[in-house]
């Protein structure tokens, strides 16, 4: 143990666009599309402590998270967590996976482990369908992954490219509903009809040979195109599981209504929602757009912020517990 060492993990949440192929009749489903974003982010703190303690927003769950980390390593320290921000839960920003994997790297710093990732998804039942937040919690940027076949331990990173700095996108969350989670989840699955081969096909060639290719080139018209079209595809097939919505919350649906008509790009859902997206090529666009839907009033239903793209994993740093001596000189990317 280090008396008085602290660890401090900030973790940016992440959009997931899309899944590539849900029919899986080639032996892989899912494939995952996403990006990191800079905003809300989970920023939490570990140290050692006479006594256990937790608090802030998401600390009982983290606070589970650390007990398997513990009984898993044997360690019979206790500890003070202490959440600062949180991403909040069933929004489709990927909190939980986001939440896992920053109290797993506390644990580890803390405690002298050595990082192991792979581990630490297995012993937390992290990236069951999907491997973008695990990817973007280590290195930021635009993934897509491969999905999951028989063997999969974790779904594999086939692309990821950074997002361009220019960019912005238009985020609207609504607090005043969730999105679909946990067994519920399950259920949904379940109940809806085989996904068309055709349609994965589409969707698989929109991504291979318009969407990154846009996004490697900084060509947002194609790059929002693509976006919009799986969608789409998306939203339509799981409407009967979202109350015949494309969208789970009308009310972001509205908005993105107007967002579409007003030019931007890619509007979409993250996840099960209920937040919704847009791209712009700009900020000054994405100042407009937002005025926009301020002036239609949905700032009264809806949190509407202009986030960027992050390039780079999530931030550590280790410091005394005065905060006065910082451990390492600068905060450091996961390798």
């Amino acid at each position: 143990m280090v008396e008085g060492r602290k660890v401090v993990i900030s973790a940016a949440a992440r959009l997931h666009l899309g899944f590539l192929d849900l029919n899986g009749g080639l032996g892989r489903r899912f494939g995952s599309i996403g990006v990191a974003i800079d905003g809300p982010i989970t920023r939490l703190s570990l140290r050692h402590a006479r006594q256990p303690r937790a608090h802030g927003p998401d600390s009982e769950r983290a606070s589970v998270h650390l007990a398997v980390l513990a009984r898993r390593f044997g360690t019979t320290n206790s500890y003070a967590l202490h959440i600062h921000e949180a991403i909040p839960a069933h929004t489709g920003l990927g909190s939980g996976t986001t939440l896992a994997l920053a109290v797993a790297e506390a644990f580890r710093r803390l405690e002298g482990l050595r990082n192991d990732w792979r581990e630490d998804i297995r012993t937390l039942a992290r990236g069951q369908r999907s491997g973008i937040g695990i990817a973007v919690f280590r290195n930021g940027g635009f993934v897509v992954d491969g999905g999951r076949g028989p063997e999969t331990v974790e779904p594999p990173i086939t692309t990821r490219l950074p997002f361009p700095r220019n960019w912005r996108i238009l985020l609207l969350q609504d607090a005043s509903t969730h999105g679909i989670h946990g067994d519920q989840e399950r259920a949904a699955f379940s109940a809806l009809a085989a996904f068309d081969e055709a349609e994965a096909d589409r969707i698989c060639r929109l991504v291979l040979m318009q969407l990154l290719p846009a996004l490697a080139e900084e060509r947002i018209v194609p790059f929002g195109e693509a976006v919009r079209s799986i969608q789409e595809r998306l939203g339509d097939y799981f409407a009967p599981v979202q109350r015949g919505r494309r969208f789970a919350s009308p009310t972001v649906s509205a908005a993105l209504d107007i967002l579409r008509r007003e030019g931007a790009h890619g509007v979409g859902q993250s996840s099960w929602g209920p937040t919704g997206f847009a791209f712009s090529e700009n900020l000054a666009m994405a100042e407009r757009l937002e005025e926009v839907l301020r002036r239609e009033g949905f700032a009264r239903s809806l949190d509407i912020s202009i986030r960027r793209g992050v390039n780079r994993g999530a931030r550590i740093d280790a410091r005394e517990e005065d905060d006065s001596v910082m451990q390492e000189s600068e905060l450091t990317r996961i390798n």
